[in-house]
């Protein structure tokens, strides 16, 4: 997979969908709906997202952020 086929697959502002794919949640969650993983990731962990047209986005860039932040908290 090149640099570009990436970038495609994960743009710099993920919808819902895209960021369940990219934190790989169907994989890793036994719950019925993942929208409600994202939910508690939002409500409980600081998920980082935005509203555009009450649409949630969430800056890829600010997402890896928040993965590094919180794997260095629970080391």
């Amino acid at each position: 997979m090149t640099a570009e086929d990436n970038n495609n697959l994960f743009p710099d502002l993920l919808t819902e969908e895209e960021l369940i794919k990219f934190l790989r949640i169907s994989k890793v969650s036994k719950a019925q709906d993942y929208h409600n993983v994202i939910a508690h990731l939002k409500r409980i962990h600081d998920l980082p997202c935005i509203h555009i047209c009450r649409q949630p986005l969430y800056p890829i860039e600010a997402i890896r952020k928040w993965i590094e932040e919180k794997t260095v908290l629970e080391k």
